[in-house]
């Protein structure tokens, strides 16, 4: 969990404080010449990974002569400061200044870390040793400056006596841990208290007493907690608060959301992948469908101190598949269970006044009318939060108008009274909150607001404005927009209510049993404007695809697990995002003409063709036919100029791929793995400058063309098992931003290009399954190479001696001699396969 998300969510400053945050969690003082390429490299890497917001300067700062004010700035706007003392730290006047302004800034000695690393904290404390060398030269250099001579001893006695960690007889790799854990303590404590306009009511006292209970049983209690209530009650903020403040105590903390919505998607294996990422991390792919996830869980996570959240879990099965028996981690059957009440009067017009007048209490002449609205949320925070965010910066009769018209909605119904926020939105913004609840809610924000703005909607500013009024939300992690689950029902019931007993009728149909009597009945009409149904298991059904001919105003269309046995004779031309995974016909319908559509998506179709000659379709963005083992040839791309992605993997049976592919200026992914019978592929063109992706693993490719150095922006290339390639064109060390090759898998390839150094943004290359013995000299100038893996077939065990004993030396950052690997420190890893 990344603790600068948190920042940007749940742990906002409460409406009354007004103090900036710091820019930095940490700033790192640090001599580059002894710690920057090793052990520094390594700590600054697992405390970003931690989501810990870490300044580490630039390696050219240090070749000015003075300290630059950006610098003391960073030292300024950071919270907690790690000073490693190296034998070399006090030769730089540069460290020197930078650790008296530390020790300025930070006056509570509680905010600094010294680490000693191979060094005598006495020597630093005395300046002997070492420090007593650098100390005589300063003595000599400053001699008019004798002031700032003494500034740097007083500073270095002074974060001497600071309490630290000694890498003396500690193993780097734990003494990393315990440094991170420590940095982790400092920065969470500050955000341990979940925003007051979150926990307004909730008895805080009472979860932190389950806290500690759960901290103060042994480490092989097992426990089972359930936290329950109603939609919109908290029930997700009281979990994240026990994640927050108890995470850092156990060995792997993994917190789950969504779980009910992603495993009706089919997609409960991401979850999976999710919590044993930080375990498996590479062999991540070993996890590839469900049941092996489960094996897998069970494996990794018995015997460890685990904490595990798996927030909105609407089966038992969901618990079975991520969380399984007691057993897995542990002899014990604890169970506890909390139920999350409404919130009292008082409780509910404090959040509803932080969301309404943005502190605890109501404006003067407001009181009245705001316990009206409080009186018809019933305590429930998101609907307060909603209806306090619906009034800000209202004047006193649009206050008395809306509580009128609240008055008229029956208090059972919920969503009634949630709609209100809906009925102050405009036209567009309600197209825009209605077509995200039906078809785009857990989608990345770019992909929403294409599709948006493709229907004649601003979809940036629209999502910004929903987002404003908590009718939305958007997963600053995963860039994807949100809706909370009451707010979602609110719509669809909004659409339902357009005609109650004929589907057909309405703007946009989601539920199965909606949908298949439209298609069974043949009453569909101009109304639809979008249909998504999405299953978990394939449904077979035999429709009536002829109702398409009716819905003239259709723009999203949407069948993913279907399986329908007849074939559209007609698609609405109005269509602008096409995903229909089994398409059931050979082709598409001879007079569909979408000339809006901008996303078209047909995995394992049926498809023989997509068109004959040139279609003219300029607006058509993504284009992805994922195992339509029945293509043969791609169509005619000169028709479709804004293609930014094509994705043709495993399609079985494809050998032609049209030349016109070299006129995509706006390409930047194209992917045809495993299409096993293409033995070539077009020229490639300067004009492709943009194509960032490129992947022909598993085709039956002989060569790869020199026009490859054309593609400027390539960033990585795959190659993973092509048998039948002869080899790699020298031209392709043209590939100036590459930064990822593979070749895994091709017996045939049994050399590197000599000039391999001068793709200087190469960081991993794979050549496992090649024939190749002997890497090239220029090798050494890769300074960015982090990843390096070598030797027979992929799966074999390792030999670290037969065939590479006779590689040259890497000098410099990455020095090593393969023979022996010893003094390894750049390369993340290093495999050698025999």
């Amino acid at each position: 969990m990344a603790l600068t998300t948190q920042r940007d969510s749940a742990f906002l400053p409460s409406p009354h404080q007004s103090a900036p945050q710091p820019n930095h969690d940490v700033f790192l003082s640090f001599r580059g010449e002894d710690t920057r390429l090793s052990f520094v490299s390594h700590l600054y890497h697992e405390l970003q990974h931690k989501g810990i917001k870490t300044f580490k300067d630039d390696p050219k700062l240090e070749r000015g002569t003075a300290i630059s004010s950006g610098l003391f700035n960073a030292i300024e706007e950071s919270t907690l400061a790690i000073v490693v003392l190296s034998p070399n730290y006090a030769s730089s006047s540069w460290c020197l200044d930078e650790l008296t302004k530390i020790l300025q800034c930070m006056k509570s000695k509680s905010t600094v870390l010294p680490v000693f690393y191979h060094v005598d904290p006495s020597d630093v404390r005395k300046q002997t040793g070492s420090f007593a060398c650098a100390f005589a030269k300063h003595e000599e250099r400053f001699r008019e400056d004798r002031e700032r001579v003494k500034s740097w001893r007083t500073a270095l006695t002074e974060v001497a006596n600071l309490s630290g960690f000694d890498s003396k007889n500690e193993c780097e790799r734990k003494l990393i841990e315990k440094i991170v854990e420590w940095v982790w303590e400092k920065a969470h404590n500050r955000f341990k208290l979940v925003d007051s306009t979150e926990l307004v009511g909730m008895n805080v006292r009472f979860i932190r007493k389950h806290i500690d209970q759960l901290l103060a049983h042994p480490k092989d209690d097992v426990r089972f907690i359930g936290i329950w209530g109603m939609g919109g009650i908290g029930k997700t903020t009281i979990a994240q608060l026990v994640y927050d403040s108890i995470s850092t105590h156990f060995e792997v903390s993994s917190f789950l959301a969504n779980v009910r919505e992603v495993s009706q998607r089919g997609n409960l294996v991401d979850l999976q992948r999710q919590l044993l990422s930080p375990i498996l991390k590479d062999q991540i792919t070993q996890v590839w469908d469900e049941q092996r996830g489960t094996s897998v869980i069970k494996n990794c996570l018995s015997n460890k101190m685990v904490l595990l959240i798996l927030d909105d879990v609407s089966e038992s099965t969901q618990l079975e598949k991520l969380a399984g028996e007691k057993d897995w981690f542990g002899k014990h059957d604890v169970q506890v269970s909390y139920k999350v009440e409404r919130l009292s009067d008082d409780d509910a017009l404090e959040l509803f006044s932080r969301n309404a007048f943005k502190k605890n209490e109501p404006d003067e002449g407001f009181l009245e009318l705001s316990k009206g609205f409080v009186n018809y949320a019933r305590g429930l925070p998101l609907a307060l939060k909603l209806l306090g965010g619906l009034m800000y910066k209202r004047d006193e009769d649009e206050w008395e108008s809306e509580l009128d018209k609240l008055r008229k909605i029956p208090k059972s119904e919920i969503i009634d009274l949630l709609k209100i926020s809906y009925d102050g939105l405009d036209e567009m913004n309600k197209d825009i909150f209605l077509d995200v609840a039906f078809f785009h809610k857990g989608k990345k924000k770019r992909q929403v607001i294409e599709i948006l703005d493709s229907c004649g909607l601003c979809g940036h500013i629209g999502i910004n404005a929903l987002v404003q009024k908590s009718l939305l939300i958007f997963d600053i992690l995963n860039n994807r927009v949100e809706m909370h689950d009451l707010i979602q029902e609110m719509a669809l019931e909004i659409v339902r209510r357009e005609c109650l007993d004929e589907p057909g009728r309405r703007s946009r149909l989601c539920n199965y049993d909606d949908i298949f009597h439209v298609f069974i009945n043949n009453t569909a009409t101009d109304k639809i404007r979008g249909i998504g149904l999405r299953t978990a298991t394939v449904e077979k059904t035999n429709w009536n695809c002829e109702a398409f001919s009716k819905m003239c105003n259709l723009r999203v269309l949407e069948f993913d697990g279907m399986m329908i046995s007849s074939s559209p004779r007609f698609l609405p031309n109005s269509l602008r995002s096409i995903k229909w995974s089994r398409y059931p016909s050979k082709f598409l319908p001879s007079g569909f003409q979408p000339n809006l559509l901008i996303s078209l998506e047909m995995t394992e179709s049926k498809l023989v063709r997509l068109w004959d000659g040139r279609k003219d379709l300029p607006n058509l963005k993504k284009m992805k036919l994922v195992g339509s083992v029945n293509l043969t040839k791609t169509p005619d791309f000169s028709g479709v100029p804004n293609l930014k992605l094509l994705d043709f993997g495993f399609c079985e049976n494809l050998v032609e791929i049209h030349p016109s592919i070299a006129d995509l200026k706006c390409l930047r992914r194209l992917d045809l793995s495993y299409c096993s019978k293409l033995k070539k592929i077009p020229e490639f063109s300067g004009q492709m400058k943009n194509l960032s992706s490129l992947d022909l693993s598993e085709t039956s490719i002989e060569k790869l063309s020199s026009s490859i150095g054309c593609l400027a922006g390539l960033t990585t290339l795959f190659l993973t098992d092509c048998k039948n390639l002869a080899g790699l064109p020298s031209e392709i060390c043209n590939l100036k931003s590459l930064t990822e090759l593979e070749v895994d898998g091709c017996p045939k390839i049994d050399k590197l290009p000599e000039n391999m150094g001068e793709m200087e943004c190469l960081r991993t290359v794979q050549l496992k399954g090649t024939s190749i013995r002997q890497l090239p000299r220029s090798i050494v100038s890769l300074k960015k190479l982090w990843y390096l893996y070598l030797g027979g077939r992929r799966g074999s065990q390792p030999n670290k001696s037969r065939f590479w004993c006779g590689l040259p030396l890497l000098n410099g950052r990455n020095a090593f001699v393969l023979a022996s690997l010893d003094g390894l420190f750049s390369l993340k890893y290093l495999d050698i396969y025999e």
